[in-house]
This record gives structure tokens, sequence and C-alpha cells, in this order.
């Protein structure tokens, strides 16, 4: 039990009251409810006393005006008012006596309203805050009964016990004024602090239809009481919120005509609610419209208010508003117009709230920029420095989770911006916002960039892990096989140095696609060189090793090594591919010895490799480039026996071959067939037919071979591009001499 007794504080009179369990109980449910009670007692010379059985024990506070009861027994405003905190759990609400139910449901109301957190998601809290306190704002009614309904004449008035819960349960089933009747026949008149909390768990369960037909029993009791009794400011506010929570809108505008009907004004939670409304059904200019009214009729707006303004800008997604709103609420501050009347309210703390909503809702509206199908980047960017020059930067958790938003090619910039200020402003970043900004760069094409963020992690955290490893490799393999794809070799040893330099281990397929950019480029000692260098930095060489070699070998016209190699990848037991082989039939063609080239063939064809076109091609080609017409025309017709359809390279190499070796009018011919086959040759070959023609006097018809065919465009390669690639790698920008040096510069320079 908790008793207090009566006392005086200036003119009021508080009435003893006691609290006890009800009469019911809940096999089910074993609970032990426990209550503080703590009076913040206004400017007073006496003594107030707090007392509780249960071994809780008595406080005595002093009513001294330098007492901080903030540091006391409980929580309270820094302007003492009188009222009552208890802090139980609400569910026992109901089991209270009314007066002192509705002010528990109250204190849960106001110690809602001052708290105001924003949540994570920037703009709940802050509706939250309004629903609960839209009812009761810091200037509500005296609790406890003690006001114009529960006092009359001086003397007191006592309440029995009701169980709120329970009554405002059947009041949910009345449909009729009359049933409400029927509900309330046998109580007493009770307090219109009552009626707010049931009206206040009607918005919660938003049951307007219910809120209304209370409402209209309380209209009728005000005729039948001849005013004594009727709806006050408190109870067409909770009506408002109900109409908020049910989202029943159109109710408003009767609610307001009724206040005005009763001649009631409003107050600062009035406007709240009123501007929360609009901004459900998206009305958001008349929401800010409200804020002004508020100023103009007299009022002091409440931090709500200003929350709700913010919440206006954040659903019409004007980040702009709502800093240049937070701005000028900050130096109204700082110039003392706002909380110069002493309201009660803490605007320090509660100015800093506001700027963290501020932040929060920014920081929400950018994120929608980057989410969007437009290209908003500059908008981000932009209102980055905006937000600087006002004074309230992102957080680095903010930073982080706009890097989370940017997933496409135009966001890399964005990405750079952010991940630079959290490196430049705080002491910490997170690894994956680190990776997802290497993979972003990498995507955008930007490798350089992803390097340098891998090299920021090795240098100063946080240490990569191995998804780091994989994105920065698969970054170094885009760039390696582009080297490979237009032959620059010199890409690719850069490359390869670098990523030893930063503690990356190539593996074969990083070294194979050096060696076939070797290959491509006809850099046979290059070639040698990297494939020593591979061995030695312990990776074993595979079949596309051996093939690019043998390739850069054969290019070199170092046919013996290349024999040698052939022989060494034969031993350690690496099966040759239909690359490998064809590159060794090209060999022997070279040689002369077209035994080891059937030999091959045959060898293919045994151990079930097909022989495509490509593989003739080699031969043929061989032929053609140390003049042996009659071999190449010969190989072109074993073509024909295995049912291997020539194809333009097949007939180009041919032709320049027999034109060459004095044989215009062979030549002729398979020009000829090729055109009636459906194929396109080159204006190469057209010239090469007409000018062997001419130069050994051979009479063809060159009407037969139709017009010459256009010359092939070459592709023109992007210099940007090329630019990014080389600045990236290090390479001279014009090819010079290979040095062997190059292939260990990782071993020969410091690692910078």
């Amino acid at each position: 039990m908790i008793s207090t007794w009566p006392f005086k504080l200036n003119n009021w009179v508080v009435s003893h009251f006691q609290i006890d369990h009800s009469g019911s109980s809940d096999l089910n449910r074993r609970r032990r409810v426990k209550l503080g009670c703590v009076f913040k007692v206004s400017h007073c010379a006496q003594i107030s006393v707090f007392q509780c059985s249960r071994g809780y024990g008595t406080v005595v506070f002093s009513g001294h005006s330098k007492l901080d009861l903030r540091c006391g027994f409980l929580l309270g405003s820094p302007q003492p008012k009188f009222g009552i905190i208890l802090k139980q759990n609400k569910s026992h609400i109901g089991d209270l006596a009314p007066p002192l139910g509705w002010a528990l449901e109250d204190e849960g109301v106001v110690s809602e309203l001052v708290e105001e957190n924003i949540d994570s998601n920037g703009e709940s809290e802050v509706i939250k805050s309004l629903n609960l306190g839209q009812v009761q704002d810091s200037d509500c009614e005296p609790k406890m009964g003690v006001g114009e309904n529960s006092k009359e004449g001086g003397k007191e008035e006592s309440f029995g016990k009701v169980d709120v819960r329970a009554l405002a349960l059947r009041l949910q089933t009345a449909l009729t004024v009359d049933d409400v009747r029927e509900i309330l026949v046998d109580k007493r008149d009770l307090p219109l602090q009552v009626f707010s909390t049931i009206i206040n768990s009607f918005g919660k369960e938003k049951r307007m239809d219910s809120a209304l037909i209370l409402f209209e029993w309380m209209k009728k009791r005000k005729i039948e009481t001849n005013g004594s009794f009727g709806p006050n400011l408190f109870i067409y506010n909770g009506l408002l919120g109900v109409v908020k929570q049910s989202g029943q809108f159109a109710q408003m505008e009767t609610i307001l005509n009724e206040m005005a009907k009763d001649g009631i004004s409003y107050n600062v939670v009035t406007y709240n609610t009123l501007m929360a409304i609009y901004i459900e059904k998206g009305e958001f200019d008349r929401a800010l419209n409200v804020l002004e009214e508020i100023h103009g009729n007299g009022f002091t707006p409440s931090p709500v208010s200003y929350s709700q303004a913010l919440l206006a800008y954040r659903r019409m997604e004007d980040c702009n508003g709502a800093l240049n709103f937070f701005v000028e609420l900050r130096e109204n501050y700082h110039r003392g117009e706002i909380g110069e009347d002493d309201d009660g309210e803490d605007w320090e703390e509660e100015l800093m709230k506001l700027e963290k909503f501020t932040i929060r809702i920014c920081y929400q509206v950018m994120r929608c920029w980057l989410v969007s199908s437009d290209n908003l980047s500059k908008n981000v960017l932009k209102f980055l420095v905006d937000m600087d020059n006002a004074g309230i930067p992102l957080t680095r958790a903010d930073l982080e989770r706009l890097v989370w938003a940017c997933t496409r090619e135009d966001h890399y910039i964005v990405v750079k911006e952010l991940y630079t200020r959290i490196r430049e402003r705080y002491d910490k970043i997170s690894l994956s916002v680190c990776n997802h900004a290497i993979w972003l760069m990498g995507k955008a094409k930007k490798w350089w960039a992803a390097l340098e963020i891998y090299e920021d992690l090795l240098d100063k955290g946080p240490k990569p892990n191995n998804l780091s490893y994989e994105l920065i490799v698969s970054h170094f393999n885009f760039l390696l096989n582009a080297a490979k794809r237009k032959g620059i070799w010199r890409w690719g040893v850069r490359l390869l140095n670098k990523m030893e330099e930063k503690g990356l281990k190539p593996g074969s397929r990083e070294w194979n696609a050096v060696l076939v950019a070797c290959s491509k480029a006809s850099e046979t000692t290059a070639a040698v060189q990297i494939f020593k260098r591979m061995v030695e930095n312990g990776e074993k060489p595979t079949v596309i090793s051996y093939g690019a070699l043998l390739s850069a070998l054969e290019k070199g016209k170092l046919y013996d090594d290349a024999l040698r190699v052939w022989n060494h990848m034969v031993k350690v037991g690496v099966e040759p591919n239909a690359y490998a082989y064809t590159i060794m039939a090209s060999i022997y063609t070279a040689q002369g010895n077209f035994n080891r080239v059937d030999a091959i063939v045959q060898e293919m064809v045994t151990i079930g490799i097909e022989v495509t076109v490509v593989t003739y091609n080699a031969i043929i080609s061989g032929c053609a480039r140390n003049g042996m017409s009659s071999a190449a025309y010969e190989w072109f017709h074993r073509m024909k026996v295995q049912n291997i359809t020539p194809n333009e390279i097949t007939y180009e190499m041919l032709i320049e071959a027999l034109a060459n070796d004095g044989k215009p009018r062979l030549a002729y011919q398979l020009y000829t067939r090729a055109k009636n086959e459906g194929l396109t040759l080159s204006s190469k070959a057209y010239d090469v037919v007409v000018h062997s023609s001419q130069a050994n006097g051979a009479t063809t018809e060159l009407g037969l071979l139709g017009p010459r065919p256009a010359d092939k465009k070459k592709k023109v390669q992007i210099r940007k591009t090329l630019t990014e690639f080389y600045n990236l790698a290090g390479v001279p920008r014009r090819s010079n001499q290979f040095d062997t040096s190059e292939i260990y510069r990782s071993h020969t320079q410091e690692t910078p």
C-alpha cells in the first residue's frame, strides 16, 4: 500500500488517497505491483512527505527552489510543477482509482513527449510523441482530479474505484448513445480525466466510431447538467488524436466546428495534432501554415511543433527546406527568441534532438535520391557541402549507410566523396563499407580508385579480409585480361608487380594473361622470362601457360626451344589441348617436317581432340609464310576430304601463297570459288590476285571478281580509357625496346 496525507501547497489542497491492489486476481498471472510516488513541489517552504509501506521506507523532500529533483528519486522538469509521477506497468492502470489512472496515463504522455527520441527510421518517433502528446501537453490539466470538474465550492470530492480499462472495453461495444448511457448508469459522475483516458485508448485501437459515440453522449450530458459536465479542450484534443490515428480525416472539420460552437480555443497541443493530421493527409504546406498560426495567435510552439514541421519537409523529400528551417530555428534560439518566456522546456536539449532529427531527414532524402532511377549524384554532393556550411554534417554511420545505397556505376563519384569524408573526419571505418567501395569502383571501371582504397586498408586499416582480396584481384584480372586481348604485355608485367607490392599473390590465371599478351605481341624473350618467374614464384604452369609460351617461341622462330618446351610439358604430365597441338603443327610445318605434321594430326584424332579449321589454317599459313604453296594447296584438299569447311582465312592465306608463287590463275579460281560459296574476302586478297595476274601476264576476267571489297575499318580505341590503364599500370605511353629488368622490377626496386 502507498499512502499520502493531505497537505497544503500554496493555495492547492490535495486530498488523501490510497492505492491498493484490485480485488480481482488471476491464477495464471503472478504479478507484483511496485509503485513509486513523488511530489514535484512548487516553491514552498513546507515539507512534503513520501511514505511507502512494504519496506520501501520514507523519503523527505524539501521544497527549496534550489533542489534539483532530477537528481532525486525521479526525474522532473527543470521548473518543478505540482503533480504526481508514478512509474509502473501500464497494464495495471485499470486497477487504480480513476483520477490516479488518468494521472498515470498522462504521465506516460509527458515523459514520452519530453524524451522525443529520434529512432532509426527518423520519423516514427515524432509521430509517436505526437500521438501520445496530442491529448496532454506540458500544460495539461491538473492531475488527481484537482480542477474545474473535481472541486466545487472548495469542498473535496472523492470517487470510488473504477477499472478504467474494463470500462473502456465495455464502451467499445456501444453502438448508440443509449448504449453508453446504459453502461454508465450505475456509475457516479466520473471526472473528465477518465473519459480523456478512454478516448486515448480508442485512438490507439483506431476506434473512431466508439470515440464519436462517447462524445455524443457527453454532449447530451452537458445539456442534462446545464453545462456543468461536458467536453472540454482535452476531450477535443483527444478526439483529434483519434482522427489522426484512425485515418478518418473527414471527421476533423466536424470536431473543429463543435469546438467553435462550444467556444473552446485551441492550445499548442491542438495545433500540433492538426499539423500531424495534415501531414498524414499529404497536405504538407497546410501543416507548415499551422505552425505560422501558432505564432500568429500568440502561442509558443513546443518542440513537437518544430518536429512536426521537420517531418512535413521529410514527407516532401525537401531536405533543403528542412535544413534551412533548422538553421533559422537555431539562430532564433541563440538570439533568445525561443525559450525566453521560461516555458519549462529544456531548449538546449530539445535543440540537440531537433538537430539529430534534421540530420536524419537529410540522410533519408539523400538516400532516396541515390536509390531513384535518376542520376542525382550531383544533388547529393552539393547538399553534403550545404550541410557542412550549416554546421550539421552527417555522422559516420549515416555516411556509411549512404555508401551502401550507392549501387550504380554513376555513383562512383559519390562513393569516393563519402569515403574521403569518413577517412578524414573519423578514426574508424567499416571494412564492409571499404569492400563495397572497392566493388563499386571496379564496376565503374575506376580501378585505380579501387586500388587506392585497398592501399588505405593496408596502411591505415582495418585489415583487409578475404573479400577485400578477392575484389581487388578481380579488378586486376579485368586489367590483365584487357592487356591480354590488346597484346600490351607491359601492362601485364607492371600489374603483376603492383599485385606483389600490395601483398597479392598472382595465380595461374594472372600469369597466363601476361604470357598470352607477350605471345600476341610476339615478345618471345618477355614470354620466356615471365614463364621462369611464374615457376620461381611457386605457381605450377598449366596447359594455357605452355601454349602461350609455345606460341611466342613459334613466332620468334625458336623452334628447337619450342620442341624442348613441348617435351617438358609432356614429361611433367600436362596434357596438350587443341591449341598446343596446333602450335606444334605450325612449328613442324615451318621446318618442312610434314611427317611430324601428319603425326600430330593423327595423334589428335586418336586421343579424341577434334581437328578443326583452325589447325588446318595454321598449317596452310605456315606453308604460305615459308613459300610452300604446293604443300598449302595439298592441305587445302585434305581439308575437303575430311569434310572440314574452309573459311575466309583459309582462302586468303592460300590465295596469297599461290599468287606470290607465280600461280595467278589458280589464285583466281580460288577467289571466285570463295565468292560463290558466299564468303567475303578482304581487299588484300583481291589486290593480290589482280597484281599477280598483271605481273605474270595471265589472262583473267577481272569482271568476274566483282567490285573491289572495301577496306576493313580499324577499331578506334578510346584514348581516355587507354590513358586510365596506363596511369594505373605505370606503363610508358610509347612502346620501348624490351628490357629484361622490367620483368623483375618488383625485386630490384624498393616497394613504395
